[in-house]
């Protein structure tokens, strides 16, 4: 097996640095800012990530298309149409897309910026029989210092309408530059989250209990999550996270666009790590009565492009 290609970029002092593996889903699996002289990783992957041979979706910045999270299941109906998905997530459901496990076209690249391209049509044919229509995502990732800014646009290039949801998965490396995780603070500007069974989205969302207020601060010591949550607060249309270490006196902070109305967060159990992961359609989307405008289902019609972003930084 040949190792998947990979790109670096960094800004021009060398002090802000990542890394995508474009051959592995054009995952961003190594950001590392320099603060006070010391090397902070910003972002978690497992050793190895770039040889291809880990779980894709267990590293780095997967990115989750053209659905993010589980399809109940093996099969969706769109339009009357069923569809066969792969599963994967071992319970016998369809998760996260295809994107995020294959080879990415190189498109674009300088010093600080990278650019990667992937279309079912060009770079897995077989996709066009698993999805309604085909798609075409591009990924433009730039380093500045002390940031990465993620830009992802979605092309509907044939002559049918393209159901789709997008979601990136961001590992945050635990501490950030301190020596104990599990004195970071989380915040999250969430005030309800969708009820799970067998974690699948029943359709039902629940206000969040009182002491549940993440917007002022959660320590990561005990949290344990896998949830989908809403009601996100947005301001001037954008939504901030952010994770700090009270030790190291370093933060990180997620900003993202409120075309993205979810966020799972989840806990990996090897405690490494955080995923605030922002999403635009919960997946249940397809089986649920609620309809698109509740889950996020979005139809973009053939020829038409619609851009997300998020920006990841980190400060003191």
């Amino acid at each position: 097996m040949m190792k998947p290609e990979s790109v670096r970029i960094s800004d021009a002092t060398e002090d802000t640095v990542a890394e995508i593996v474009a051959g592995f889903g054009f995952n961003c699996y190594r950001l590392v800012v320099k603060h006070g002289g010391q090397d902070v990783n910003v972002i978690w992957s497992a050793p190895g990530f770039e040889d291809g041979t880990e779980r894709p979706s267990g590293s780095g910045i997967p990115i989750l298309f053209p659905f993010p999270g589980r399809i109940q299941g093996t099969s969706f109906t769109w339009e009357g149409t069923d569809y066969s998905l792969p599963a994967g997530d071992g319970q016998g459901n369809a998760i996260h897309g295809f994107v995020h496990e294959r080879a990415w076209r190189v498109i674009q690249q300088e010093s600080d910026r990278v650019v990667g391209q992937f279309q079912a049509s060009v770079d897995d044919p077989s996709l066009l029989a698993q999805w309604p229509a085909d798609f075409r995502l591009t990924a433009d990732y730039q380093v500045q210092p002390d940031r990465l800014h993620c830009s992802y646009r979605v092309e509907n290039p044939s002559d049918t309408p393209l159901p789709f949801g997008l979601g990136t998965h961001p590992y945050f490396s635990l501490p950030l530059g301190g020596k104990d995780a599990g004195r970071c603070q989380v915040r999250l500007p969430v005030s309800q989250r969708w009820e799970l069974v067998e974690m699948i989205p029943t359709g039902h969302q629940q206000d969040l209990s009182s002491d549940e207020d993440y917007q002022v601060g959660k320590v990561f010591e005990g949290l344990i999550l896998d949830d989908i949550f809403t009601g996100l607060t947005a301001a001037e249309e954008r939504v901030v996270t952010s994770i700090e270490d009270p030790d190291s006196g370093l933060r990180v902070t997620q900003t993202f666009d409120a075309t993205f109305p979810h966020c799972v967060v989840y806990t990996p159990p090897h405690r490494e790590a955080l995923c605030i992961e922002p999403y635009s359609m919960v997946s249940a989307a397809y089986q649920l009565e609620q309809g698109p405008a509740a889950c996020g289902l979005r139809v973009l019609p053939p020829g038409e492009t619609i851009v997300f972003n998020v920006t990841i930084e980190m400060s003191r």
